[in-house]
């Protein structure tokens, strides 16, 4: 809604036009990089956050360590502090053209990068005086690590955006309900800032600071959920500033983790992680997130099992567009700036399937015209065109109810550089789809679409 003024309350707010290139992205890749990438490690178990290799700092200062885990110590010395890790946070190897191009190559038409996540690092040159030292135009690899993915990503067709973290673990106002501060008690003095001087002096100037001089397509807020409240995260207030005024007002989303109340309530699109809720449906734009493995950081405690195959990956990518939603994968690159193999091989393996697939993908919305019960099948829409995605090749004949009563009038199965003609009948409500010849198979991977067109 161009020209419109928004007022700092949530009726106005939540009457902004959500911007069209997200509903017709629906992939994009996650990167979560930064000094948590030098240590690499938190042991792998099954629960939500707890193989999250970029939690490190509160696995080796708060309330959080993992497992009795002694790694910390044993490695590098109980005085090993975790500022001391930044100028082994080199990104030497690190290629922004190459990572931009691989994004392409995976099918994805958007980028987030961890520009701040909880331990406070800054991937770009941050002028605030709070973070002098703490960014990566200072120390470590001593360039704009966000300005050159940003240029890459953009060279290449994508749109740029960014993740942000709320809450900041290195002041000494930043604890959880449990309590407790993540910072040393010998460091807050000399690193922290106090608990109310923290959102103007330090949320706000960054959140403005990257939008004037990245003008991200898409900000993720992360952390303020946990215990933030509404006025102190100041959140009206920057959306307001955001949506009137922003150099990318007109095409920037945000998601719903600033403050406590926030999530599944406000904001342009609900986030969602490793599957912790269901999703949104068509109820409210929404994002599922997760990394190729069970951390987003890139963690040297996994194995090849806690890594999810391309099949696994592509079928989570299918369920969820199909339920209205975008998928947004994470890579977890190392300190010196490479993507590991097995990461690089999947995003391929996803973007082979996209070549052949994506018009079910790009743009679609759920479908409302057909309807099926076989869990090994997913219906999407796209304009008059009905899509059935089948995630084992089908060796009966599919059987789908049609809820608006028209039956399509052409279906064909979806090939590299070409569409086979498929045929199919009407009974008494129902699309009923003849299996198809072995000899089709081979020419398929992973999963398999129908167009049906009306």
């Amino acid at each position: 809604m161009k020209n419109k003024i928004y007022q700092p309350d949530w009726s106005s707010l939540d009457s902004r036009d959500m911007p069209e290139w997200y509903n017709e992205a629906k992939f994009g890749i996650f990167i979560h990089w930064g000094i948590f990438s030098v240590p690499a490690w938190r042991k792998v178990d099954n629960s939500l956050f707890g193989s999250y290799a970029e939690w490190y700092y509160a696995s080796v200062y708060g309330q959080y360590r993992n497992n009795d885990d002694d790694f910390h110590e044993k490695m590098y010395g109980k005085d090993f502090l975790y500022r001391d890790f930044a100028p082994r946070f080199t990104a030497e190897l690190f290629q922004a053209d190459s990572w931009a191009e691989l994004f392409k190559a995976s099918g994805a038409k958007y980028v987030v990068l961890t520009t701040k996540h909880h331990d406070g690092f800054c991937l770009w040159p941050t002028q605030n005086k709070h973070k002098k030292c703490w960014n990566s135009g200072d120390i470590g690899p001593h360039r704009d690590l966000l300005g050159e993915i940003t240029q890459s990503v953009r060279k290449n067709g994508l749109k740029m955006g960014i993740y942000y973290s709320i809450i900041d673990w290195e002041t000494n106002w930043s604890h959880r309900p449990e309590g407790g501060y993540f910072v040393p008690q010998r460091d807050r003095e000399k690193f922290g800032i106090s608990e109310q001087d923290y959102p103007d002096e330090i949320l706000i100037p960054q959140l403005k600071e990257l939008v004037q001089n990245y003008q991200p397509c898409l900000i993720f807020s992360d952390g303020g959920e946990w215990d933030l409240s509404e006025e102190y995260s100041q959140t009206k207030e920057f959306l307001a500033w955001l949506y009137n005024e922003a150099p990318n007002k007109d095409e920037v989303v945000v998601n719903d983790r600033f403050f406590k109340d926030m999530p599944g309530k406000h904001g342009d699109y609900y986030s969602t992680e490793y599957n912790d809720k269901e999703g949104f449906g068509e109820h409210h734009p929404w994002e599922e997130s997760r990394g190729i493995g069970k951390s987003y950081g890139f963690n040297r405690a996994e194995q090849l099992e806690d890594y999810c195959t391309s099949l696994e990956l592509i079928e989570q990518l299918i369920d969820v567009v199909s339920k209205g939603g975008n998928f947004l994968l994470n890579v977890g690159p190392t300190a010196d700036g490479r993507i590991p193999t097995l990461q690089q091989e999947r995003l391929r393996d996803i973007g082979r399937w996209m070549a052949v697939n994506g018009e079910a993908i790009y743009g679609s919305d759920v479908c409302t015209r057909l309807y099926t019960s076989n869990e090994d099948c997913a219906l999407t829409s796209v304009g008059s065109r009905d899509y059935l995605i089948v995630k084992r090749w089908p060796t009966e004949a599919l059987r789908l109810c049609l809820n608006d009563g028209l039956a399509p009038t052409a279906c064909m199965l979806l090939c590299k550089d070409q569409q086979i003609p498929v045929s199919f009948d009407i009974e008494e409500g129902y699309l009923i789809i003849h299996p198809l010849p072995w000899q089709f198979y081979h020419n398929l991977e992973y999963a398999y679409t129908f167009r049906l067109s009306r």
